[in-house]
């Protein structure tokens, strides 16, 4: 093991992840890449700035969101034309200038306003529920290193919950991968 390596060799019984420190974006992304390569799923990273290639080196897929927004942009359209055809046409119908009850082009600000607003909704709710948010408190958070993750420093980490971790060898990946500093994260 090489003379710079940092390794906390203690291993709790219930483990999130393991944790690695990168000196440089261009080791994390490339580390990021490897460990993909190597079968890991689970994992994330963290970067004090937005790092190009970063996501692609992950895996990262496309999300359920944009569904999740059209789902909700149409069920506030419709829902909102039918409220308006519930209120003027079944439950207070008036004949105003003999023109007929259900006049739809009427309903089209509304139902475009309603749209919006439950399309707003749907993204707002369904990017906190597939971010798994609001979570308090996240294991990395105990971490001391972990506080320079916004400011200076470059984490990657993966985590226990992936079918090909094993604490050993996910030790071992992030040191042959170049890491400067390997902490074992507890739940």
């Amino acid at each position: 093991m090489p003379d710079h390596l940092l390794l906390e060799a203690a291993a709790p019984p219930d483990v999130y992840g393991v944790l690695g420190e990168f000196p440089s974006a261009d080791q994390l992304v490339e580390a990021a890449r490897l460990a993909h390569e190597a079968g890991y799923r689970r994992m994330d990273a963290y970067s004090p700035f937005p790092v190009h290639g970063l996501a692609e080196a992950l895996g990262a897929r496309a999300t359920r969101l944009s569904f999740v927004v059209l789902l909700g942009g149409i069920t506030g359209g419709v829902l909102g034309y039918l409220l308006q055809y519930y209120c003027v046409v079944v439950s207070y119908p008036l004949n105003i200038g003999g023109r007929p009850y259900h006049t739809w082009p009427s309903f089209i600000p509304i139902t475009f306003e309603m749209t919006i607003l439950g399309a707003a909704l749907a993204a707002v709710f369904g990017m906190l529920a597939l971010n798994g948010l609001p979570r308090p408190h996240h294991p990395l958070f105990a971490v001391p290193e972990f506080n320079q993750a916004s400011h200076s420093r470059f984490f990657l980490c993966l985590e226990a919950r992936d079918p090909h971790f094993d604490l050993d060898r996910s030790q071992e990946f992030l040191t042959h991968a170049g890491a400067t500093y390997i902490t074992i994260v507890e739940s």
